[in-house]
C-alpha cells in the first residue's frame, strides 16, 4: 500500500519531541513499510547514574513500530492498537543501540484474512536490540489487537 501520508508521518517522527531528547531516530525503513531500523544513540543528556541508557530510552524506541507496520499494510479499515508490551533487559546497553521492527508480507496478509474472519484478534510481535558489537541487550514483546472497522450504512429511509 502506497499511501504519502505513511511517508511524511516517517519524515517526522525524528522530530517527534520525545524521540529527539532521547536521542531515537528513524534510521531507515522498507519502502513497502514492513521494516524499520531504528537507533538510540548515546548523549549526556539521555545516560543513568551508570552511565547506560535509561530502560525507559530503550522502550521508547520500541514503541509505535509494530503498529506502524500493520497500521500501514492494513490500511484504513482496520484499527490497530497495542494491547500488551514488554521489555526485558539483558545486559547494560552502552553506545548505539539498534532495534529492527518487521512484520512479512506474509504475516501481514495472515493477520487481514485472520481479522476478516473474525473480526479482531491480537498478535504477539517481538524484537531484540543490539548494541555496536551486535550483542542483544533488551528484548521487547508486543501484543497488538486488530479490528475490522464497521461498515457504515449510507441507506437512508
Amino acid at each position: 500500500m502506497k499511501n504519502p501520508q505513511f511517508g511524511r508521518l516517517i519524515r517526522k517522527i525524528n522530530l517527534y519531541p520525545p524521540f529527539l531528547g532521547m536521542g531515537i531516530s528513524v534510521k531507515s525503513h522498507a519502502d513497502d513499510f514492513t521494516r524499520f531500523e531504528v537507533q538510540l544513540k548515546s548523549r549526556w543528556y539521555n545516560r543513568n547514574l551508570f552511565g547506560t541508557h535509561f530502560g525507559g530510552s530503550l522502550y521508547a524506541m520500541c514503541d509505535p513500530f509494530f503498529v506502524f507496520i500493520i497500521t500501514m499494510n492494513l490500511g484504513r479499515d482496520y484499527i490497530v492498537w497495542d494491547k500488551t508490551a514488554s521489555i526485558e533487559f539483558l545486559r547494560p546497553a552502552k553506545g548505539t543501540i539498534i532495534g529492527v521492527f518487521e512484520a512479512g508480507k506474509e504475516r501481514l496478509e495472515e493477520i487481514r484474512v485472520e481479522v476478516d474472519t473474525l473480526g479482531k484478534n491480537t498478535y504477539h510481535l517481538e524484537a531484540d536490540l543490539v548494541d555496536e558489537e551486535g550483542i542483544v541487550v533488551a528484548r521487547v514483546r508486543k501484543e497488538v489487537y486488530v479490528r475490522r472497522k464497521a461498515v457504515q450504512s449510507n441507506s437512508t429511509m
